[in-house]
């Protein structure tokens, strides 16, 4: 199987939150895959532009050695038009940034890993998982 990382869950990663590196030690050993939706980086990234935590920042980097960043192709950007316009149609408001995220686990058949569910609940067919519960 291979789980995505939410921009909250690579976060909670990275201060050390027990429940999340232990079950990514867990599935890591089980032979389990991880990426990072493009769109996870870009957030974290863009954190690390704003604030000083060089700690954090080489940890990310040493995590981003490991795991592949899941670009953002065609199929997609399709997918992520059809996730808001099904999401629109029913009046449910979700955030550009995870539209993506779940879209390019849509794709790839990947299961979501974020503390945010609710964000996420309302996408049809997408397999979430919150490691802090």
């Amino acid at each position: 199987m291979t789980y995505a990382l939410d921009t909250n869950t690579i976060i909670n990663y990275l201060r050390g939150d027990p429940n999340v590196r232990h079950r990514f030690r867990d599935l890591q050993i089980q032979g389990n895959d991880f990426i990072i939706p493009k769109v996870a980086d870009y957030e974290i990234r863009r954190g690390f532009r704003i604030r000083s935590a060089p700690s954090k920042r080489a940890a990310y980097e040493i995590l981003t050695e490991e795991l592949n960043i899941l670009e953002l192709d065609t199929a997609v950007w399709e997918k992520a038009e059809e996730i808001y316009a099904e999401l629109y149609k029913k009046h449910y408001t979700v955030g550009e940034m995870d539209i993506l995220i779940a879209a390019s686990c849509l794709v790839n058949d990947y299961t979501l890993v974020t503390t945010n569910i609710k964000d996420f609940e309302n996408i049809d067919g997408l397999d979430i998982i919150d490691w802090t519960a």
